[in-house]
């Protein structure tokens, strides 16, 4: 079974509890976990890798807490999945040949390579934006429905 780790899943949430504060004051991370019911230590195993790969802010004091660091039209779901699990390849050889001594004669190894091409870009084109946006319509459509 394929299947993203809680890393990548938790990750998106994060970023989307930022994204909908987009241009607000910084959200501290004990509002996120309440929130998304995630644990605050699982979130701040988070923040370093989301930090490294330029994608959110810290602001400390009092008023502190994290806001995104480009407009969340510009942030993609592959940008947040690569920075907290790493490459997106379905088995290691397709990111990595040496990993496997097969991979040279591999009948399949291609296989794996457009799939994983394939989940990384479609994770490419959804942005935090549009996951905003497409939420928002749901509501607003369930809404006219009652």
């Amino acid at each position: 079974m394929l299947k993203l780790s809680t890393k990548g899943r938790y990750g998106v949430r994060l970023m989307l509890e930022l994204a909908q504060n987009h241009g607000g004051a910084p959200v501290p991370l004990s509002d996120i976990a309440v929130r998304q019911e995630i644990s605050e230590k699982y979130l701040e195993h988070l923040i370093a890798p989301l930090k490294k790969a330029k994608l959110i802010h810290s602001v400390r004091g009092m008023k502190g807490g994290y806001t995104l660091a480009n407009p969340p039209g510009r942030i993609t779901l592959r940008d947040i999945v690569t920075a907290v699990e790493g490459s997106i390849s379905v088995v290691d050889c397709t990111g990595n040949p040496s990993k496997c001594r097969r991979s040279k004669n591999c009948l399949t190894r291609g296989v794996w390579a457009e799939l994983s091409a394939k989940i990384s870009g479609h994770l490419s084109s959804i942005t935090l934006q549009k996951l905003i946006d497409k939420n928002t319509k749901t509501k607003e459509k369930h809404a006219d429905v009652n």
